[in-house]
C-alpha cells in the first residue's frame, strides 16, 4: 500500500523515522508531509510544504490522489491546509488513521478527540506511549522506534573512568523534570560527588545524539512513561534513568516479550529516587557500563526498528 503521513510539525522526528523505517522494511511505501518547523532540531524532512516548488507541489497532489492510507499525526486531520491542497478533497477510498503523540491539547481534553473520532466513525486510532491508552482506551499503542544501526545511535567507545557523565535533553523543561534533576545534581556536587551534567537544549538532533553518545548515562523524565530520548539512550548503550509507572512497565514488557525485571530502565519516580540512582551510578562505573550494555542488547533483541515498523505495517494491513 501507499501511505501518506501528514503532520503540522513532526513530533520528535517520529514521523520521518517511521516513514524511513517502513521504506527500509519494504512492505509498504510511505511518504511524510509537514507544514511547520519548530525548535532547532533539524529533523530530516520529506515533503515540507514551505520548501516545495511547483514540481514538489505536483508530487504532493499526486500522492494525495494515489495514496491508500492517510495517516495523520498529532491532532492533524483532513482539514489541514497543505499549500493549495486539503486532504478533505481526496478522502474517497482512503483509509484514515489518527496517531496521537501526547500533544497538550490532547492530554488536556482527550474526550474532545474521542468524541470527534466517534462522530466521524474513525476507528483506526494509534497512541505513541502506553499512558495515552488511559485517555483513549479504544486506541492501539504503537511504540516509537529508533534506527539502531545508524552510526549516531550505536554505542561508541567511552572512557569508563570518573566522573559520571549524565545527559539530559528536554524539549520542554517543564515537562521533563529538569528542575528536579538540577536540584539533585546540585546537591550531589555540593557533597563532592563526581558528576558532570550535559544539559542538551535547543540544538540540532545530530549534535544532540553526538553529545548523548559521549556520556555514560541519560536522564529522560519522571512523568510515568518514557520518551524518544529513552530509546535513543538505550540504543547508544547508556544507562537510562526514567520514572516509568506500573502501567507503562506492564505494556512495555508485553511488547518487548520479556519479564518486567529484565527491562533496562533504571527507575526513579521522585527526587529521592533520582538521588539514590545517580549516587549508585557515580559510585560504580563498571555497573553503569553493564547497565548500558544490557540497554543496547535490549534494543537489538526486543525493540529493533524492523520489529516496531513491522507492527505498524501489520496495523495498516488490517485497514
Amino acid at each position: 500500500m501507499n501511505i501518506l503521513m501528514m503532520a503540522v510539525n513532526d513530533p520528535a522526528g517520529t514521523g520521518i523515522g517511521f516513514c524511513r523505517a517502513v521504506n527500509r522494511l519494504g512492505r509498504h511505501t510511505c511518504r511524510m508531509v509537514t507544514l511547520e518547523t519548530r525548535y532547532t532540531h533539524s529533523w530530516p524532512k520529506d515533503l515540507h510544504v514551505p520548501d516545495l516548488d511547483q514540481d514538489g507541489l505536483a508530487e504532493l497532489e499526486r500522492l494525495l490522489k494515489t495514496s491508500d492510507v492517510f495517516h495523520f499525526h498529532m491532532t492533524a486531520d483532513e482539514h489541514l491546509r497543505l499549500g493549495p491542497f486539503s486532504p478533505k478533497d481526496y478522502l474517497p477510498g482512503k483509509a484514515i488513521v489518527h496517531h496521537e503523540h501526547g500533544h497538550h491539547d490532547f492530554r488536556s481534553n482527550p474526550e474532545l478527540f474521542r468524541e470527534k473520532y466517534r462522530s466521524l466513525g474513525r476507528k483506526s486510532l494509534l497512541v505513541s506511549t502506553p499512558d495515552l491508552k488511559r485517555m483513549m482506551p479504544e486506541a492501539r499503542w504503537q511504540p516509537n522506534l529508533v534506527h539502531q544501526d545508524a552510526p549516531t545511535l550505536r554505542p561508541v567507545k567511552r572512557v569508563w573512568t570518573g566522573p559520571l557523565r549524565l545527559a539530559h535533553s528536554p524539549t520542554r523543561k517543564d515537562l521533563k523534570n529538569t528542575d528536579e534533576l538540577l536540584a539533585v545534581v546540585g546537591g550531589l556536587r555540593a557533597e563532592g560527588l563526581g558528576l558532570e551534567l550535559d544539559l542538551i537544549d535547543n540544538v540540532p538532533h545530530g549534535e544532540c545524539l553526538e553529545r548523548k553518545g559521549a556520556c555514560h548515562a541519560l536522564f529522560d523524565h519522571m512523568q510515568g512513561y518514557y520518551g524518544v530520548s529513552s530509546l535513543e539512550g538505550l540504543s547508544q548503550g547508556l544507562a537510562v534513568v526514567a520514572g516509568l509507572d506500573d502501567w507503562n512497565l506492564a505494556h512495555v514488557a508485553e511488547f518487548a516479550g520479556v519479564p518486567q525485571a529484565e527491562l533496562p530502565w533504571l527507575l526513579a519516580h521522585d527526587a529521592q529516587g533520582l538521588d539514590l540512582c545517580l549516587r549508585a551510578l557515580a559510585a560504580d562505573l563498571d555497573h553503569c557500563r553493564a547497565v548500558g550494555e544490557a540497554s543496547r542488547r535490549f534494543v537489538e533483541r526486543s525493540w529493533s526498528e524492523a520489529k516496531v515498523a513491522g507492527q505498524l505495517c501489520d496495523f495498516w494491513d488490517t485497514l
